[in-house]
This record gives C-alpha cells, structure tokens and sequence, in this order.
C-alpha cells in the first residue's frame, strides 16, 4: 500500500510561509529563503541528490485548496499524476479544464484513500499546512520529511499552528548539510 508523505522546508522556528501569504505572492515574504537548499535545481551528488530523487517519486498528490488555488493547481499537470483536493466547496471554473484534479467533498480521508489507490506503489505528496494537521488529525499521514533551514522568521504561516492532540514520531534519517538539516519521520500509531 502506498504512504502518505509530507514534505515541507521550515524554518527553525516554524514556519512554512513568511507574512503576506496570499495568490498573488505565493509563500508570503521571504519563501524563497526557505527553498534556497534546493540550488540550481540541478540534482546534486550523495544523500541530497538522492533525497531529491525521492522527492519526485510520487504517484499522487494529496493538497489543501489554499494552496491549490494560489499556485492554480500547478496549471492542472504536477509531473501527469493525479491531484485531489478535499474541500467541501466545488471547484473554480478553471478546474475544468484541469483533469487530473479532483476535489474531494467527503473528508481527508476520502482524499487520501483516493490518491493512495491511484499512486499504487509510489507514495502520495501531501502539501499544505493545514491539510498535513488535518491529515496527521485522522491518522492518514504516515511520514513527514521536514527540511529545517537555519533561519528564524519570526511570523507567518506555521506548519503545526494546531493540532489537536499531540503526535509521536520516529526519527528514520538525518542528512545534515550547511543550507539544511533534512529529517525524515515516521507517525508513531
């Protein structure tokens, strides 16, 4: 069966999203900060170029419609898999033309369960703050690989603003390098 895998680029303290988070500035002041590990984009060599291997394994992609919507549902084609969006508003108009995403009314679980079936055996890219609590809420997100950049941004959008009850998880890997601390999780059940 396939897993359920946030990635996310943090700060140490947080947060995910700098201030002015909105369409027209996806990821608020200061994101690009967040996403400087990646380089050029060009695939380094050792752990990092293999972590960014795993990263574009996926088969599916589990995102919350905030997020959808600012990045207009990666123009409705991340890479041919599928998109699903768990909302219980219907879609926008443009959506329409976009027939690899599908917005799910009945629930995160719906959705997962629905991007599980269609990764088969790659894994589902979760993205979103809230959907990754609302995902880790229901017991449907099964690991999270937090990259930890060395920056403090001191407001915005925090991953983990509210959770309902706390949440154990097992440390699988470290790969640390200058830019990032890269740590992948397991959900504790």
């Amino acid at each position: 069966m396939s897993t359920s895998v946030l990635y996310m680029s943090m700060s140490l303290d947080g947060y995910v999203a700098g201030l002015n988070d909105e369409p027209g500035n996806p990821g608020g002041d200061g994101f690009d900060r967040l996403h400087e590990w990646f380089g050029d984009f060009s695939r380094p060599s050792g752990p990092v170029g293999e972590l960014l291997d795993e990263m574009h394994a996926y088969g599916a992609i589990v995102v919350g419609r905030r997020t959808a919507e600012q990045i207009d549902h990666w123009g409705g084609d991340r890479h041919g898999v599928p998109i699903f969006v768990p909302s219980h508003r219907p879609p926008g108009p443009s959506v329409a033309s976009y027939p690899l995403v599908t917005y799910v009314a009945d629930g995160i679980e719906s959705a997962m369960a629905q991007a599980k079936t269609a990764a088969g055996d790659r894994y589902v890219l979760v993205h979103g703050a809230y959907t990754a609590q609302r995902a880790l809420e229901a017991g449907v997100l099964d690991e999270l690989v937090i990259h930890q950049i060395p920056v403090l941004f001191g407001r915005g959008r925090r991953q983990f603003e509210v959770l309902p009850s706390r949440v154990e998880l097992e440390v699988v890997r470290v790969i640390d390098t200058p830019e990032a601390s890269h740590i992948h999780y397991r959900v504790r059940r």
